[in-house]
């Protein structure tokens, strides 16, 4: 190999061992056999050499809860029947997170940042969505996503070199990880639904989309160094003093597919020329600890959705509901684990 792509291929595989927990995702959907994953196989190899953090979510495990509204415009009415589209203010409760299965990692060590959210509406719909800042996902499939994670914990150094020779769709990744700078506030950081889902019109007919959070705060880069000299919980002291001094807010877009688009692998960005229709506003009013807060029970559900939206012939929700789901029975079985603050109501 000429040393340019080993250097090239040195960089992929650091951005892929850093980012290896991009997101909960299981390869499950119904085709569970010995040979095939299941949920608790996948939910199993999230964890470090040291075991899973009890009464933690098994992957995005260091968060921080926050309550606000999404202020829709009316635009996304001619999408979808949803009522979150219907012009209107709609409560929202969320969670800022980092990719990582341990709630105390240094945020200056972890590369992917997320965002889960819940918006319900009068007519009692629900919508729940796991957001991560990469435009796209580091694999197409989610038995490739297990053999990334496997690699990533192997003590054979071979490994993750035989996962990105099979998955050359890792590179992309490792580009974006290695090249685009971070920032210093969750504030800053667009969120990207990756997987495709169904919008359905009042005429029935249905399209493909994707969704995305875009910043009204202006990203300012900032070293991963530097990032670490302002201390291991900067983003979550940062967040809760900005949103206490101004509400924060991100553009919702949705992204159409046309005919040809791939819906069914995340790793594939949809062309840059596709319609983009602005639906809304998230307004972030209120941050709380989690361990109290109004997050600390959700499962962030991908497949939880209301009338007007439904999932695609992408697997990964499906996969990605059954593993959470996994992951939530076994932390909540274990909240002694993670105590809630003293003179909680909830304890």
């Amino acid at each position: 190999m000429s040393p340019s792509r080993s250097f090239f291929a040195s960089c992929v595989l650091i951005a892929v061992v850093v980012a290896a927990g991009a997101g909960a995702f299981a390869y499950t959907a119904g085709w569970l056999s010995p040979n095939r994953l299941t949920p608790a196989k996948l939910v199993d190899v999230l964890a470090p050499p040291g075991g899973p953090a009890l009464g933690y979510r098994r992957n995005h495990a260091k968060g921080i809860c926050f309550t606000g509204v999404f202020d829709s415009n009316g635009k996304g009415a001619d999408l979808s029947v949803a009522q979150v589209f219907a012009p209107g203010s709609y409560p929202v409760v969320g969670r800022f997170n980092l990719a990582t299965p341990s709630p105390n990692a240094a945020d200056a060590t972890v590369r992917v940042r997320g965002l889960g959210l819940q918006i319900t509406t009068p007519d009692g719909g629900v919508w729940r969505s796991a957001m991560i800042d990469p435009p796209f996902f580091p694999v197409a499939t989610p038995q490739a996503f297990y053999e990334l994670q496997k690699a990533s914990h192997s003590k054979d150094p071979e490994a993750m070199k035989s996962v990105v020779a099979a998955h050359p769709e890792i590179a992309a990744f490792g580009k974006w990880a290695t090249t685009t700078p971070w920032t210093s506030s969750y504030a800053e950081d667009p969120y990207n639904g990756l997987n495709a889902f169904l919008f359905v019109d009042r005429a029935g007919v249905a399209r493909a989309v994707r969704w995305s959070l875009r910043p009204v705060a202006e990203p300012v880069p900032i070293a991963p160094d530097e990032l670490a000299k302002r201390g291991p919980n900067y983003l979550e002291q940062e967040i809760t003093q900005r949103v206490a001094a101004a509400p924060q807010r991100w553009t919702m877009t949705v992204t159409v597919a046309e005919s040809g688009d791939v819906t069914a692998d995340p790793s594939k960005a949809w062309p840059a020329e596709r319609r983009i229709v602005e639906v809304g506003t998230l307004v972030v009013q209120r941050i709380e600890a989690e361990a109290d807060g109004p997050c600390r029970e959700i499962n962030f559900d991908p497949t939880i959705l209301p009338k007007g939206i439904s999932v695609s012939d992408d697997p990964f929700p499906a996969a990605r509901s059954a593993a959470y789901a996994r992951s939530y029975d076994r932390r909540t079985a274990e909240a002694k684990h993670y105590p809630r603050t003293s003179g909680s109501p909830k304890q």
